[in-house]
């Protein structure tokens, strides 16, 4: 082949379509047919490796590529990959050239004579196809006949591998523009912000098109300029500072900020930077960002409905809960609004919250002025904040009672006054023992504070947590109690005034303890009543009451029974039912069986009480207020129920003969019951005096240590014998 073959073999390669425009698979088809047409060679292949595990045959022409093209005879035409023989692959990597004319003999090949003997292969030409010195491919020639390989073929061999190389390199090109300017587009269309920051000069080198219309700034604005001219850097330069500090220190850095646009616009964009380092070692930051108003917006209106009280705008108890828990020191103050149960039935529940919304603005403005910033509603007449900073007990001293005194002023509601009667109590989180809430010693102090007279105020001590302790053993003893059969009644006699006998008695518990020998009712019933166990006592104490009532009267003892029933009990939807069962089954006689209720309890819910007071009457039983006098009825209300006796609180009494206003409420009471036609027992007679002047007045019956305090079932009998009992009044 003469020189001028070569140089037109060459030029056709170069001047060919598909070399100039990077097409590397028709580019090596054409070579392997021009020299396959131009040099005595059995077969002429191109194959390009992956790695060191693949090797893929781009072109093939000869007597092999007249096979069927399918995968295994690519495979069995091409080199095998470079991990199988890396000793061959080492040597066409440094020197370029392998000419064999002996396959058999040459030891060059020894790691492919296997691969290149299975195809009858004699003579061989393998010439690299290099980029920047990086083995990317082979150009080969093979001939089935001993061949040698004169130097003007293996100089044209080499030209053609190495315009194989240019186009491999330009398809390569090609791909990473077409790449890039894909991925360029990809992120001019994103909604998210992309921007490069060079990190050794602080300059933006790169920004989308989403900067311009999250932030309303051109990119042309900030392109090439400082990171200071950024809104970030403006606005909220201290965050800014430290993002970027971090990022120069390697550290990937996320977060939110609010930001506000030119037009005034607020808005909140979520950032994420990553430093990044190139090739060449230059130090670069990419920053994606997105506006997450919207997000934001709704994450904090479900956090508001989660964790907000919507009448108050105030933390609820969850929140409150877990915020609580992670405090260690501080002031907890709790706000409870005594008598709100019936400030709300009695004037409706919409001044009912107008007065709540009004107690917590209150509530926010001392915690305004005192910084405070947890705050929460955390029961529907409960409130709690906690108070930090607070030097000494001077300080906190003046604290509470500027919040006692806010929150006690005058509420209008509409064109009423209305006052709110706060109950405060004051406890200090990190005085509290293990094991112990705040919240809960809250509680427990508030309770003491809403019985106090005057400033009901109440700050949570020792003294207070071990009565807690106390109780708390009571309620665990009080859950044996029935089942232990613990419980006795005991029975204190009504005295007839006027007759001068004993007509009837007041059925009293008392609880045998296992250790602490007999209870009376003030040691437990309160408890019993926070904790629920009220009503299973009341419904024991009821019946226990009815089964002696019958037992007496079987033994015609006629007494009227008069049993204290609690205000859970009297408003549970069952008291009825029990009584109509348990006169029906001990067949009680009319009007022998008096249930007891104070005048406050009696009060709570009043159109209730009313219509069970009226059933209650049909079944033949009668209804006394107890603890007359210290209550909230009104004469409107006594004629409104049908009850059959009052009874004058023992407070009244036992004043008689050194309090001049006792004396005139007492003598006012029985006039009243004379007026209204009702029986009246004064209760707590201790003194001869005091029952001369309630005989005077004609007050109808008395009880109290005068003349007995109450006894046990069979020591009552005894009683009755030696008093001579009269027939029942």
């Amino acid at each position: 082949m003469t020189k001028r073959q070569f140089q037109h073999l060459l030029e056709t390669i170069v001047n060919s379509t598909q070399k100039q425009e990077g097409q590397f698979k028709e580019t090596a088809e054409l070579a392997c047919d021009l020299l396959s047409q131009s040099l005595k060679v059995d077969n002429i292949g191109v194959c390009l490796f992956s790695g060191c595990e693949t090797s893929e045959l781009i072109a093939l022409s000869g007597s092999q590529s007249q096979a069927s093209f399918n995968q295994s005879s690519l495979n069995h035409a091409s080199r095998p990959a470079q991990g199988l023989c890396p000793n061959y692959f080492e040597q066409l990597k440094r020197g370029r050239i392998i000419d064999v004319i002996d396959v058999e003999q040459d030891c060059r090949v020894a790691e492919i004579r296997e691969h290149l003997t299975a195809n009858a292969v004699v003579s061989h030409l393998d010439v690299a196809i290099r980029i920047n010195g990086h083995l990317e491919g082979v150009l080969y020639l093979e001939s089935l006949h001993p061949h040698e390989w004169p130097e003007s073929e293996i100089h044209i061999v080499s030209q053609v591998a190495d315009q194989l190389a240019l186009t491999l390199a330009t398809q390569r090109a090609y791909d990473t523009d077409e790449r890039l300017s894909l991925f360029l587009k990809a992120i001019e269309q994103s909604e998210q912000i992309s921007m490069v920051v060079n990190l050794a000069t602080d300059k933006i080198e790169y920004v989308n098109g989403a900067h311009h219309a999250i932030s309303g700034v051109p990119k042309q604005q900030i392109l090439g300029k400082s990171l200071a001219c950024l809104d970030f850097f403006k606005q909220s330069p201290v965050q800014a500072d430290a993002v970027l500090a971090q990022v120069k220190q390697g550290k990937i850095t996320k977060g939110n900020t609010q930001l506000t646009r030119r037009d005034g616009e607020s808005y909140w964009l979520r950032y994420r930077v990553r430093p990044f380092t190139t090739p060449r070692g230059n130090h670069y930051a990419l920053v994606t960002a997105e506006d997450c108003s919207e997000e934001l917006v709704q994450q904090n209106e479900l956090e508001r409905l989660a964790w907000r009280c919507s009448l108050t705008g105030l933390y609820n108890r969850s929140y409150f809960n877990r915020a609580l828990e992670k405090l260690r020191s501080g002031h907890l103050m709790l706000i409870d609004l005594r008598g709100f149960k019936r400030f709300n039935d009695t004037y409706g529940h919409e001044k009912g919250d107008s007065l709540l919304i009004e107690v917590a603005r209150r509530i926010k403005h001392f915690a305004s002025v005192k910084k405070a910033e947890l705050m929460a509603r955390v029961g529907s007449d409960e409130f709690a904040l906690v108070l930090q900073g607070v030097e000494d007990e001077q300080s906190l001293d003046y604290a509470i009672k500027r919040l006692y005194h806010q929150l006690s002023l005058p509420v209008q509601v509409g064109a009423e006054s209305f006052e709110a009667k706060p109950a405060l109590s004051v406890v200090e989180i990190d005085a509290l023992e293990a094991g112990f809430s705040a919240l809960t010693c809250a509680d427990i102090a508030v309770q003491y504070a809403k019985k106090k007279q005057g400033s009901a105020i109440q700050i949570f001590n020792h003294a207070l947590l071990n009565t807690f302790k106390e109780d708390a053993q009571i309620e665990r003893d009080l859950q044996a109690a029935l089942k232990n059969r613990e419980f006795e009644l005991y029975y204190q006699p009504l005295k007839d005034l006027g007759r001068q006998a004993y007509i009837g008695a007041e059925a009293l518990i008392r609880w045998h303890h296992p250790k602490k020998g007999v209870l009376y009712p003030g040691a437990f019933i309160d408890i019993a009543e926070q904790t629920g166990m009220i009503a299973a006592i009341g419904e024991w104490v009821l019946e226990a009451a009815c089964r002696q009532l019958n037992l007496w009267q079987h033994h015609n003892i006629n007494i009227s029974m008069h049993v204290n029933v609690s205000a859970r009990q009297f408003f549970s939807t069952q008291l009825y039912d029990q009584v109509w069962q348990l006169v029906t089954r001990y067949r009680i006689r009319p009007n022998t069986l008096i249930l007891e209720i104070t005048e406050t309890e009696l009060m709570e819910d009043v159109v209730y009480a009313t219509h069970l007071c009226k059933e209650l009457a049909e079944l033949g039983v009668g209804l006394a207020i107890d603890d007359f006098g210290t209550g909230y009825s009104s004469m409107r209300y006594l004629k409104q129920f049908p009850i059959s006796k009052l009874k004058i609180d023992r407070s009244f009494i036992s004043d008689l003969s050194v309090s001049r206003e006792s004396r005139e409420i007492v003598s006012a009471i029985i006039a009243m019951a004379k007026a209204l036609n009702l029986s009246l027992t004064a209760e707590g007679v201790e003194t001869a005096e005091q029952e001369s002047f309630l005989s005077a007045l004609s007050c109808h019956q008395a009880q109290g240590f005068l003349y007995s305090p109450a006894l046990r079932e069979a020591e009552f009998s005894q009683f009755l014998r030696a008093n001579a009992e009269t027939p029942l009044h």
